[in-house]
């Protein structure tokens, strides 16, 4: 991991690319690192998990999960598809692996040139 110790806060790799974002967040959930996983929200996004509602800011999304990485799940990495970039926002997506039906998150550019995640859509699954 490209992380180190700066006094008592971890640094953490900043996504540059919008792209970068899905590739940190597996690397930090195998890892168990539910604050690295939170550090790619911003202060206020809003994460449509668990299924059927929403999680909302980088403290609760931490919260939740601690308890989804408790149980230690294995995530595989997935083949962004093209970002739709517009100035300072993006919509990037990904096929997932596990039968989700697609992955899409609208990510903002910081002012130091890194992107995070604003509103993140993790499953898209037809009502049965």
């Amino acid at each position: 991991m490209t992380e180190h110790e700066t006094g008592h806060e971890t640094a953490y790799e900043k996504a540059m690319r919008p792209e970068d974002i899905t590739r940190l967040f597996v690397e930090r959930s195998n890892a168990g690192d539910a604050a690295g996983v939170a550090a790619l929200y911003e202060e206020n996004a809003v994460l449509a998990y668990p299924p059927g509602s929403r999680t909302v800011g980088r403290a609760a999304i931490q919260a939740l999960w601690e308890k989804v990485l408790a149980d230690r799940p294995h995530f595989e990495p997935e083949t962004p598809l093209p970002t739709l970039i517009s100035g300072d926002l993006a919509l990037t997506s990904t096929p997932p692996r596990d039968g989700a039906g697609a992955r899409a998150q609208v990510v903002r550019r910081q002012p130091d040139g890194s992107w995070l995640r604003v509103l993140d859509q993790p499953e898209f699954v037809t009502p049965s």
